[in-house]
């Protein structure tokens, strides 16, 4: 149940990050300029403005946003699990970090998140990071707990698509404008609306402090304790307390170069068409289309329409832009910040009527007017009246062309998936419901490093009476440490209980000092040997190419091998269990030939419950052991699957035994703690009978 909540909480966690990511790498990606201008910010409140490139800074802007959309798109898929949880905790790390300072510091007061589409204070976004940061804490603690919603072998389609798409949309975004503008200035928008402010709105508040002196001394006052006309006044000083409500816009003002006379009032309320040729700064602008530019003065003139050109620039960068474009129209001064919150682009175009944004246009993608429509009012020009192309059209035009090509792949993975799913289920229960085959029934008793000599034959000595007194109806096999080989087998009638030791060396022979080869096991008389358990896998790094050479010198020496194969609890948590005993399996035994392979005991140990007092339930072992049985018909045909004796280890006792072994897979018992007692032991035997 613990696991069960655990798993619920990382998939929860895992997607709150990753949607946060997605939303907040997305909305950065489709504005890179308007990132951009926010690492300026940055730059500059670290006294760094100036010294990094543009086109460092731009590129920092598109690499920013496509790691954030990436990473949050490799958590919902649940790919690299591992790797992508571990990237999500240290970004969140970096970012936690640097809204404390904003928190503290204040040197910027919005950090750009969410770009212009959500704006959070500096406390706010401190939380926020907050949460995620634990979120994604959480998720990398048990990162294998994540579900996938695709197989591996489909995951490069995502990876691939998605890096594709988010790189893209920025470079599609710097040639044309942000496919969603989230800034007061967007289309539609009217900005003397924009720029009032309600009756009822908060004032900002304001504290007057005033120095004085008398007599030498100098003092600081308010307006409440004001002193008498005895002290002189020598400074004040107001300082913000408390800030009121700040319109949409609120620095729009269009001042002319040459009289300084302000035509703002003028431009808004006139109820006809007005262009607007947007520059932040003329110095860097582009005039690779001043031709279309011209043309669309000339348009402008022709039908009576205001042309202004707007920067926040001296008068010798527009005196360099006319000799370079011979540009005619006039050029007001306004500030940079508004230029830059007007339109995302160097020059950029905006049509307004009546105060109210019709259209906008990057300099990429101006409008052309033909030459049989010159004389055409703009009300009967597509170019008049608001783009079709809404905010709805485009959302939908990404889920076309993003988001459903993904869910379709998902959708066919998890049908191809289901459907392998059915097939190994139909091919399980076929096993199930066939006659059970009379192979081999085994209770095998692993002694590990206990008892010492005189007790392990104590114990060996009771076995052997015992079960010659009542005869087993299974084979019994003991597995000892190797300096009790030799003499248990001296009285041991290995017709009815076998002798085998726990391990053996990966050596023939040699200068191997403390090992023990297969050899010398067999020279005692033992007949079997464990290989492949998971304490010698976890505490002696024992790997697969290890326990390859140990089976295979095993055999060559006439010792029957019982090989060790199952899962940790993380890699059952995450549902990997079919992966791990397939891959162990592969990795050591099925090079045999089918007559080797014959030879071979398995042993599954669900390595959680060796030793813990769990037990897997009959029907969770009878699965993977059926599993089991079916890897092994895929590998060597069914007639070897059917012969093959597959032990179940895992604190199995005289209480489970019977329920175990009535499953038809399950052909007995690898058995640790409860072999140490002939009691204990004698009971499990039992249970075949």
């Amino acid at each position: 149940m613990k696991a069960k909540w655990i798993s619920i909480g990382v998939n929860v966690c895992r997607f709150i990050v990753a949607l946060t990511f997605i939303f907040s790498g997305f909305v950065k990606a489709i504005d890179p300029l308007g990132t951009q201008y926010k690492i300026n910010d940055y730059l500059q409140a670290l006294g760094c403005e100036g010294i990094v490139p543009p086109i460092v800074t731009l590129g920092i802007s598109v690499l920013l946003s496509a790691v954030e959309f990436y990473t949050g798109m490799m958590l919902l898929f649940a790919i690299n699990r591992r790797v992508m949880s571990r990237v999500a905790v240290g970004f969140m790390v970096i970012m936690t970090i640097v809204t404390f300072w904003l928190w503290v510091a204040n040197p910027i007061t919005d950090c750009g998140c969410f770009g212009d589409a959500v704006h959070l204070t500096n406390g706010q976004t401190l939380l926020k990071n907050v949460v995620l940061l634990a979120c994604a804490g959480f998720m990398a603690w048990k990162p294998l707990s994540m579900v996938r919603f695709i197989s591996k072998s489909n995951q490069w389609i995502v990876k691939n698509y998605t890096a594709i798409f988010i790189i893209l949309s920025s470079i599609w975004c710097l040639y044309d404008l942000p496919l969603f503008d989230f800034r007061p200035y967007h289309v539609g928008a009217n900005i003397p609306e924009g720029m009032k402010i309600p009756e009822d709105a908060e004032q900002p508040e304001f504290e007057t402090t005033f120095i004085m002196e008398k007599d030498g001394k100098r003092e600081t006052f308010t307006l409440e304790n004001y002193p008498d006309s005895t002290w002189t006044f020598i400074d004040s000083k107001s300082v913000l307390k408390k800030e009121g409500y700040v319109p949409p816009i609120h620095d729009f003002s269009i001042i002319s170069m040459d009289s300084g006379e302000d035509i703002t009032e003028e431009v808004l309320s006139n109820k006809d068409y007005t262009f607007l040729l947007i520059s932040p700064h003329l110095e860097d602008a582009s005039d690779t289309n001043f031709g279309e530019i011209d043309q669309l003065y000339e348009y402008a003139q022709a039908n009576g329409y205001p042309f202004y050109g707007l920067t926040a620039s001296n008068e010798k960068a527009v005196a360099r832009w006319r000799e370079l474009t011979g540009a005619e129209y006039p050029f007001y001064t306004m500030d940079e910040i508004t230029l830059k919150t007007m339109i995302r682009s160097n020059p950029g175009l905006m049509l307004i009527k009546d105060g109210t944004v019709i259209r906008k246009w990057s300099h990429n993608r101006l409008p052309i007017i033909e030459s049989a429509l010159a004389t055409q009012p703009l009300e009967k020009l597509d170019i008049g009246h608001s783009s079709k192309d809404s905010a709805p059209r485009k959302i939908l035009g990404i889920l076309m062309g993003f988001a459903l090509p993904l869910f379709l792949l998902t959708l066919a993975d998890r049908l191809w998936a289901w459907t392998k799913w059915i097939k190994r289920k139909s091919s399980i229960t076929h096993y199930k419901h066939n006659k059970r085959k009379m192979r081999k029934k085994i209770v095998a008793g692993n002694w590990k490093m206990n008892m010492n000599l005189q007790e392990g034959i104590a114990l060996a000595k009771e076995l052997n009476e015992t079960l010659k007194a009542d005869k087993p109806n299974c084979g019994v096999v003991i597995c000892t440490p190797f300096i009790h080989l030799a003499s248990i087998a001296q009285f041991l009638d290995q017709d009815i209980i076998g002798l085998g030791a726990e391990n053996c060396a990966d050596k023939e022979k040699g200068a191997f000092t403390g090992e023990v080869s297969a050899e010398m096991i067999k020279s005692t008389g033992a007949q079997y040997v464990i290989l492949g358990h998971s304490e010698r896998r976890e505490y002696y790094k024992e790997t697969p190419e290890i326990l390859k050479e140990k089976v295979l010198l095993a055999q060559k020496n006439g010792l029957k091998v019982i090989f060790c194969i199952g899962e940790s609890l993380e890699e059952r948590e995450a549902g990997k269990q079919n992966e791990v005993v397939k891959a162990e399996l592969e990795g050591s035994v099925f090079n045999l030939s089918e007559e080797d392979f014959r030879k071979i005991v398995i042993a599954y140990e669900p390595i959680w419950a060796i030793g813990t007092g769990k037990t897997a339930t009959s029907d969770q072992a009878e699965e993977i052991h059926a599993y089991i049985r079916s890897i092994i018909a895929e590998k060597y045909g069914q007639a070897v699957a059917d012969d093959t004796t597959i032990l179940y280890g895992g604190s199995c006792k005289a209480s489970n035994a019977p329920e175990l072994f009535a499953k038809p897979d399950i052909d007995g018992g690898l058995i640790g703690g409860a072999s140490l007692k002939a009691a204990d032991f004698k009971g499990i035997i039992d249970a075949w009978k």
